[in-house]
């Protein structure tokens, strides 16, 4: 049987938690930040999880995370 394939594409934006859990960062905190505020840009910093129902379909593209 053949090895599995990492979808690189995904590799390179979602990481997996110490818990086991998905993560990501979060949208709209590349450019024209001057006019958000101070609060939406400290929030965007963050990571954040996966929806459950997701979760399912993002662990298949990363088999070996």
């Amino acid at each position: 049987m053949p090895k599995m394939r990492t979808n690189r594409g995904a590799a390179k934006r979602f990481t997996r938690s110490g818990s086991g859990k998905i993560r990501h960062a979060r949208a709209y905190h590349r450019h024209m930040l001057t006019h958000k505020s101070a609060t939406k840009k400290r929030q965007q910093r963050s990571k954040s999880t996966i929806q459950t129902g997701d979760r399912h379909r993002i662990a298949r593209l990363l088999p070996y995370c």
